[in-house]
């Protein structure tokens, strides 16, 4: 059996005795049956993990680790996925995959085509379930440091917070109708250290949202001839994005 890799909440040391938290005591006694005595790796999100082993079971079971791997497994290029809320559990499978893939930071999108309404406590509760998804994904690929997924704003808001940060990253809008591809960008520009990928809901971004993310020195991206659903087009870009420039 492959052993389990469990996040913490609380800073991890070695030799430390650690309460795991209610979802994670239920997977490893209830789901993987485990016993006093398996072996666990466990990680905070602070980078590296520790081995550890199940000293006790029950509705909160406890581990102990041993010592620390600095295993820090990050791509070498920062990438941010904003993106257009989209509906039912497509939005999550977002959110895995772009962990899966070394995202560092998801910002989540009300744009003019998102169909998604969120505010208060129903909206906390989104952001709570978003950050689980990606805990348990970064739990499963073995990454030692969760993506950041930031409060959801509009997209009027994001552009105007993104001018004025680092000039030297690269700012991508996907758009199909759009000559320019990454390697005529490449070509002109070079290899980034972090990128920033802008990518819409359902229906895309409207041609007013492009031109206003052009207007904050975005560059236009396409994909290849063909049109993307919203939940294939970021996982797309960012495999391409990783093979370019991070560690694919």
């Amino acid at each position: 059996m492959r052993i389990p890799r469990i996040f913490s909440k609380q800073p991890l040391a070695s030799q430390q005795d650690v309460e795991l938290d209610e979802l994670a005591s239920r997977h490893l006694v209830k789901v993987l049956r485990l016993n006093v005595g398996h072996p666990l790796v466990l990680f905070d999100g602070s980078g590296g993990e520790y081995a550890a082993e199940l000293i006790e079971t029950g509705k909160r079971a406890r581990a102990r680790t041993a010592e620390y791997r600095a295993e820090d497994r990050q791509s070498l290029l920062a990438l941010t996925l904003a993106i257009g809320i989209s509906r039912g559990d497509r939005f999550d499978w977002v959110i895995q995959k772009a962990t899966e893939l070394g995202v560092t930071t998801i910002q989540p999108l009300f744009t003019e085509r998102c169909e998604v309404k969120l505010s208060g406590e129903r909206l906390q509760k989104k952001l709570g379930h978003w950050r689980q998804i990606a805990i348990s994904a970064c739990e499963q690929c073995e990454r030692n440091r969760v993506p950041a997924i930031a409060e959801p704003l509009k997209l009027t808001q994001y552009l105007q917070r993104v001018s004025s940060e680092d000039a030297a990253q690269v700012k991508l809008v996907l758009h199909h109708r759009t000559e320019l591809d990454l390697r005529q960008w490449q070509a002109e520009r070079g290899t980034p250290q972090s990128a920033l990928l802008l990518v819409g809901p359902e229906g895309g971004l409207s041609q007013g949202e492009i031109d206003a993310a052009l207007a904050q020195d975005f560059m236009p991206l396409r994909l290849g001839p063909r049109v993307m659903r919203t939940e294939t087009a970021p996982i797309a870009a960012l495999s391409v994005l990783q093979f370019q420039w991070g560690d694919l």
